[in-house]
């Protein structure tokens, strides 16, 4: 993803519009919310994107479903093992086994192999099933990637959200301070009223209870990016590195004809795994009407059954085979049939819903993109600027005694409102660019 090379503070409006007398309070204000003795862990988004590709559990879960499905490929195509039987039997207890060694004593001994041989095909049929699955694992893995990847700048974003949110209200505590300091002497000089400065404190407070829960978003938001990356023991030294990305067209993030996207919709890997799974539905379709086809077991067997004085009925060496074959009077896989019917249809089903999806976040990202952009462009062009001259010049004329309490914490809130929903816009159109580069990424 694009950002834009210049530094943090010339991309981040709220820091540009304080006063040069202001910056370093606000920022020894900013560093005292850090823990003590954590240093802190600059990250950019791709440094973050590298180390939730590498710790994500969610990524690593999906990689060993990949990896359990591929090892089911090699059991459907294990064909059956042979069985092999010992037995003896016609012992006589009365009549005794005869004298000798232990060969000719009077017990017949078989020893017998039987071999299961599959027909209709079942174990080629039942190979490209579980190749179809694991392909599908495999897209499943690729979409968990893209996801992830999504998550990290959706994280990302609301962490730099944050941080500049705390700072616009550490910023606003700072001038609220100020403004107390500058109501207590117009009050002393008795140019203003007890109770506009009364107002003027119980605003500074509620300023300070903003900035202390940005200070908690900025703590959540630390948890979320930790979490996503794989990193949760790291989240307190956590702050993002990269400054807003710049506003471009949607035709700049997505230069592309309308085939063009069809065929990057169709590259998608939960797509791709949905078609994997109809071709594995079909396959066990197949394998179902393969059924129809009985199985037959086929056995050798070699007989010992030496003869004795006691015991004259002895048939000596002897073989033998046999043939079983089940006989379907009573059942022939109809459930089987019908189960692999409706798994068909459900797999083709899913296919046209996840086409469906697929291409529903397509055009809402673009959608998104397209009116954050616009929004942003007008708060940074024209309502931001328009709303730090005003402020600015409320400031000078209080500080001057030439407007009124009341008039300046209307100004002050209206400037800060800007503040925030031009934050708000930047961060929405941040997070619809990744939604959008999702939308139609691979997942490679």
């Amino acid at each position: 993803m694009t950002h834009q090379a210049h530094s943090k503070p010339a991309a981040r409006a709220p820091l540009a519009r304080l006063p040069a007398a202001l910056w370093a309070p606000l920022l020894a204000l900013s560093l005292a919310g850090a823990p003590q003795g954590v240093r802190a862990q600059a990250l950019d988004l791709r440094q973050a994107a590298a180390l939730a590709l590498a710790h994500n559990i969610d990524l690593r879960l999906a990689t060993l479903d990949a990896a359990s499905a591929d090892a089911a490929v090699t059991v459907a195509g294990a064909a059956p093992n042979p069985t092999l039987t010992l037995q003896s039997f016609n012992i006589n207890p009365h009549a005794g086994v005869g004298a000798g060694a232990l060969r000719d004593k009077t017990v017949d001994s078989a020893i017998r192999v039987d071999q299961l041989i599959e027909r209709g095909g079942k174990r080629q049929l039942r190979v490209a099933n579980a190749a179809s699955l694991a392909t599908a694992s495999v897209q499943d893995a690729r979409d968990m990637r893209r996801q992830v990847l999504l998550q990290v700048s959706q994280a990302y974003y609301d962490l730099l959200a944050a941080e500049d949110r705390l700072v616009i209200m550490d910023d606003s505590a700072r001038l609220f301070d100020l403004t107390v300091e500058a109501a207590r002497k117009r009050l002393k000089a008795g140019d203003l009223a007890p109770a506009d400065v009364a107002r003027v404190r119980v605003d500074a407070l509620r300023a300070h209870n903003d900035a202390a829960q940005a200070g908690a978003e900025r703590y959540a938001a630390r948890q979320a990016l930790a979490m996503v990356i794989g990193q949760p023991e790291q989240a307190a030294r956590l702050q993002v590195a990269d400054a807003w990305p710049a506003v471009r067209s949607e035709s700049e993030l997505l230069a592309a004809e309308e085939d063009a996207l069809q065929a990057a919709l169709a590259r998608r890997p939960d797509v791709v795994a949905a078609q994997a799974r109809v071709a594995a539905a079909e396959v066990g379709r197949k394998l179902a009407l393969a059924a129809r086809n009985a199985d037959v077991t086929v056995g050798v067997q070699a007989e010992h059954y030496p003869t004795s004085a006691a015991n004259p009925q002895g048939s000596g060496n002897s073989f033998g085979i046999a043939l079983q074959i089940p006989l379907q009077v009573r059942y022939a896989y109809q459930g089987e049939w019908r189960a692999a019917d409706v798994a068909l249809e459900s797999a083709q089903q899913r296919l046209q819903q996840v086409r469906q999806r697929a291409r529903a976040e397509l055009e809402l990202s673009l959608e998104q993109v397209r009116t954050a952009g616009q929004k942003l462009r007008l708060d940074d062009e024209q309502l931001l600027p328009a709303a730090g001259k005003s402020a600015d010049a409320a400031e000078f004329a209080f500080q001057r005694g030439a407007l009124g309490i009341m008039d300046l914490l209307d100004v002050r809130r209206t400037y800060r409102s800007a503040q925030l929903d031009a934050l708000a816009a930047r961060a929405d159109y941040a997070k619809s660019v990744a939604a959008l580069q999702a939308a139609v990424s691979e997942g490679k």
